[in-house]
């Protein structure tokens, strides 16, 4: 969900070898802590509580030189050490994350049958193993665990309401950014982070949901949205609402203006705002990078978009790999290094993805011509008047 722009980077002054840092570290905290193949449990949003982690501490985590690796063109790299406050914690995450999307596919009989075994026993080790890393940091797990197993018996109620169905994610998102403000030694930023926290769990399962929606009703899926008889219209006005919210927590804090923190959540947030904008049916062409800052400053955190509920099908209808496969394709893709040389599929939506080393996630490597700068200005309230940004109605200081 989270894909900083190497473009970007350069105009916050930052080194774009500072993600790479992080996911290394991740990757390699994996393998130190649960063994190899636990390297492919490694979650790239999960590099955002590293850094959340780092940047609220009073100086940089500790940095080791990593060895070659296919991934990084067989170079050596400065990474974040695997034993460091913020890996811990995004590890734990990844695992526990990881544990649980293999247990649904094992719920939703994913695959061959023969797989199913194997891949439980993997889910249970993973969850074991956020068990050993979050006792490390001091982080009671369980409670997020619990969350994550009642997903299941909320999803099959039938009567549960959208937010309770993204209650689980809400949670652990929610202890996981409170958890780097614990760790970084702030406690003033712990109810701030907390809540952030939260509002991210719900964009990422309501943008999940959204996304998944024609696959999943094509397969007989269970879906929130349409468990729920959510529209997508309403459900982009949601994922607008806490994407504000979050802002306005992250505000509260000293990290509104940190750069590794816009670059890393708050921009790339923008970007998927836009991205589900244009795929609901209506092009947010015209949102910018900092509107929703804008709005927090101003306390104006906007109106509902109103949004036809046409929706072209998305990303034409890619098939989802089954259990055996994805555990095949992760290991061949990202094990071996072919996903940094070479176009490849992915191994949980069986999309086309670009070789890593292109690095264009948001798709301007025209010069940015397509990263949605808005204009200069911001009228009474934050909502730009007659401006040319045709009514985006945010606030335009980019």
């Amino acid at each position: 969900m989270l894909k900083p722009c190497s473009h970007g980077a350069a105009k916050y002054g930052i080194d774009p070898a500072q993600w790479r840092a992080h996911m290394c570290g991740l990757c390699l905290g994996l393998r130190e802590g649960q063994g190899q193949l636990a390297r492919t449990a490694t979650n790239t949003d999960a590099i955002v509580l590293s850094v959340l982690t780092e940047a609220q501490l009073d100086a940089p985590m500790r940095r080791t030189t990593a060895g070659r690796c296919a991934l990084r063109g067989m170079q050596r790299a400065e990474v974040a050490a695997a034993d460091s406050p913020g890996v811990l914690l995004a590890s734990t995450a990844s695992l526990l994350l990881g544990s649980a999307k293999i247990r649904d596919h094992v719920e939703d009989r994913d695959g061959a049958a023969l797989a199913r075994r194997p891949m439980a026993m993997m889910s249970t080790r993973w969850a074991n193993g956020a068990r050993i890393q979050a006792g490390r940091i001091g982080l009671d797990v369980e409670p997020l665990v619990a969350a994550i197993n009642s997903q299941t018996e909320v999803e099959q109620r039938g009567t549960a309401s959208l937010d309770e169905l993204t209650g689980p994610t809400q949670i652990c998102a929610a202890e996981f950014f409170a958890h780097s403000a614990v760790l970084a030694g702030r406690p003033g930023n712990v109810d701030s982070m907390r809540e952030a926290g939260r509002h991210f769990g719900r964009i990422a399962h309501l943008a999940d949901a959204v996304e998944d929606l024609d696959d999943d009703l094509a397969n007989g899926r269970f879906n929130p949205l349409t468990a729920t008889g959510t529209a997508l219209p309403e459900a982009y006005d949601l994922l607008r609402r806490s994407d504000t919210e979050l802002r306005r927590a992250i505000a509260t804090t000293d990290l509104a203006d940190v750069p590794t923190v816009r670059w890393i959540l708050l921009d790339p947030l923008t970007s998927l705002l836009r991205r589900l904008g244009t795929g609901v049916g209506e092009s947010v062409a015209h949102v910018c990078k900092t509107s929703h800052e804008h709005s927090v400053q101003n306390n104006h955190p906007g109106g509902p978009i109103h949004l036809p509920p046409n929706r072209p099908s998305r990303r034409g209808g890619p098939r989802r790999p089954g259990i055996g496969e994805s555990l095949a394709l992760g290991l061949g893709v990202y094990c071996t290094g072919y996903a940094c040389c070479a176009d490849h599929r992915s191994p949980c939506t069986g999309e086309q993805k670009p070789a890593w080393w292109k690095n264009d996630p948001c798709g301007c490597a025209d010069g940015c011509s397509s990263c949605f700068e808005c204009c200069s200005c911001g009228g009474e309230g934050g909502c730009c008047d007659g401006c040319g940004c045709d009514g985006c109605c945010c606030g335009c200081d980019c």
